[in-house]
């Protein structure tokens, strides 16, 4: 794993909670994202924890930054703020998710490990409120592209997205919709390709702004 963040405490703290449950490693850190992508090339970390307001570079630009690389690693951004509209941005840069600078330790360490994992990491309440608010904004273009994509899919896979939308980890999406994990998991894989989406939350956004989904 590789920390960026400008406050040498907060990489120190970070650090010290992930690497006390034993399974995680933080390989390196970087004090601004600008030294982001040059981290990952030498490092090659799974997962990017990256700080959202930085002086030079900040998490938005970074985040680009790191996606643009081969094979790029999931990147979770830091906000201390839940509605921050970086944070937004970073999901449609190719972020995996976010998490409050003020995360219990032990919630931090699962949801880093969910998030190496492929998996989703959000809760369904808190993708819902997330994805919601940002896809008020939506605009009738964005609707129309949305409806676009989604409809390159078959019926199973727009189900399976419904459920994805609402922040369902693929175990839960199977029993709901009565399939194996394995085929979920191959469904979340094709409708990703077709949805032109680096992660789940990116088809998230894709299926609210087709109107697949609703943030009540």
């Amino acid at each position: 794993m590789l920390i960026v963040d400008d406050e040498a405490l907060v990489r120190a703290g970070l650090r010290m909670i992930l690497e006390s449950d034993g399974e995680l490693e933080v390989v390196a850190e970087a004090d601004d994202g600008a030294d982001a992508a040059a981290m990952v090339t030498k490092h090659q970390p799974d997962v990017v924890l990256m700080d959202i307001r930085m002086p030079r570079l900040d998490g938005l630009a970074a985040t680009r930054a790191v996606q643009a690389l081969p094979d790029p690693p999931k990147v979770v951004v830091l906000t201390t703020f839940d509605l921050d509209d970086y944070v937004f941005r970073a999901l449609q840069a190719g972020a995996s998710g976010f998490l409050l600078k003020d995360t219990p330790p032990r919630e931090l360490v699962q949801a880093i490990k969910v998030v190496a994992a492929g998996d989703a990491m959000l809760s369904p309440a808190v993708t819902r409120r997330l994805i919601g608010h940002y896809a008020k904004d939506s605009r009738t273009e964005r609707r129309r592209t949305g409806q676009e994509r989604v409809g390159k899919l078959t019926e199973r896979e727009r189900e399976v997205l419904v459920e994805l939308g609402g922040g369902l980890p693929n175990a839960d999406i199977g029993r709901k919709l009565f399939m194996s994990e394995a085929t979920v998991k191959a469904h979340v894989s094709r409708l990703l390709v077709k949805l032109d989406a680096s992660n789940r939350v990116q088809a998230a956004i894709i299926a609210y702004e087709a109107g697949l989904l609703t943030d009540d």
